[in-house]
């Protein structure tokens, strides 16, 4: 048995090591937010509201996944990492606790969207000093250049966002998200950072990925739960899951484990490159499209014994999360597998196309029409292997 270490410490990963029950706890808090960013849709009722809860989300995704690599480096329930997660996941907490305050601030208690932000950076900055100290002594002057000109401007943008208000802080908000991806991209040229353990890091995405359809399964049953149970609720909650199902069937049948061969069969020193490709940056399309996709289940259940059409908003939102969820799979095989999943880009854009006539019909019949098409998809991957297989990589 390991003897505890010290909170100066900390127990370096290696590969073979598995995400920790620490880790399961700290997304909770992620998952709590998504659940208030599905609110905050819901009131907005609009696409600025959905463009507000993106980019909130995205913001929330660099806090995540900058804990997901710290937590490669080091074993999150040891040391000065195991404080560090407590912090972050305290702080987040509290960040998707004031998310429908994020824009637009109520009367009386604090200033909502500065609470956003100061919990926002609180998590970051103290990932930031930790994962600066545990870099490699070689690597260590390059990981403080990435954090810090990812960190500081996005801050600094932020803060002001939130004093001036709308309609000048969506903008400064979206500046602040778009800082990360390419600071993190213009950096990391000619880098090999390391990936401790490609089973963590593999099982830590899929892990995310869960936990976002717990939150679409939370949607549906806040939909269903507050009407008599009957005939047309029992049937909208099978097709719900249905959806749900396919959307966990569409990633973890298959794709999520040679994905992860894929990743191990990578040298070491582009391995960390193609991690961040496929993971950091393609899964937000994977959990953005889940959000998504539970806001237009939530509406549909919310309606489900209507006879009325189920509306654009909430069809846009069903079928367009559906659509970027399969997108962001296929690309997400391109990049590790080396072949586009030409049918699942095609339905993703019967999806998107498909989206008004589905508003029109009643959200019964709106969620059938979305089984269907997913059937038609899983159905042509099984009897199509040209459009369907995943290539296996060499073991």
């Amino acid at each position: 048995m390991r003897s505890l270490d010290p909170p100066t410490r900390a127990v370096i990963s290696r590969e073979g090591d598995r995400v920790t029950t620490l880790e399961l706890f700290f997304d909770l808090a992620f998952v709590f937010a998504f659940t208030q960013l599905s609110r905050l849709m819901a009131q907005q009722h609009d696409a600025l509201g959905i463009l507000q809860s993106l980019v909130i989300l995205a913001l929330l995704w660099w806090a995540w996944t900058s804990y997901g690599w710290l937590t490669n480096i080091a074993h999150a329930d040891q040391g000065v990492v195991r404080v560090t997660m407590i912090i972050g996941m305290t702080a987040m907490f509290v960040a998707g606790l004031v998310v429908l305050e994020a824009y637009h601030d109520l009367h009386g208690g604090l200033f909502g969207p500065l609470v956003f932000v100061g919990a926002y950076l609180v998590a970051r900055v103290s990932h930031a000093i930790v994962f600066v100290w545990l870099a490699q002594p070689e690597l260590r002057r390059r990981t403080l250049i990435t954090v810090a000109l990812s960190v500081i401007p996005s801050g600094a943008l932020l803060i002001t966002g939130a004093l001036l208000g709308n309609p000048w802080q969506i903008w400064f908000t979206i500046a602040a998200v778009a800082i990360e991806p390419v600071v993190s991209s213009r950096t990391s040229v000619g880098v090999a950072w390391p990936v401790r353990s490609t089973a963590h890091f593999t099982e830590r995405h899929g892990l995310i990925v869960i936990l976002a359809l717990g939150e679409s399964i939370l949607g549906i049953g806040t939909g269903a739960a507050t009407e008599p149970i009957s005939v047309a609720i029992l049937g909208g909650v099978i097709l719900s899951m249905l959806i749900c199902i396919a959307i966990w069937w569409a990633y973890f049948t298959q794709l999520s484990g040679e994905a992860e061969h894929a990743l191990l069969a990578v040298p070491a020193a582009a391995r960390g490159r193609t991690a961040t490709d496929a993971y950091t940056y393609l899964h937000l399309l994977l959990v953005g499209g889940i959000v998504l996709a539970a806001l237009g289940l939530e509406v549909a259940m919310a309606h489900i014994q209507s006879p009325d059409p189920l509306g654009l908003f909430g069809a846009a939102a069903l079928s367009g999360g559906i659509a970027c969820y399969l997108a962001g799979t296929a690309a997400f095989a391109r990049r590790l597998l080396g072949t586009w999943n030409l049918m699942r880009l095609a339905i993703a854009a019967v999806f998107v196309a498909l989206a008004p006539v589905i508003s029109m019909l009643p959200p019964l019949s709106g969620l059938a029409s979305v089984v269907g098409l997913l059937i038609v998809l899983f159905t042509a991957e099984r009897n199509l292997p040209a459009a369907a297989a995943w290539p296996r990589p060499a073991r």
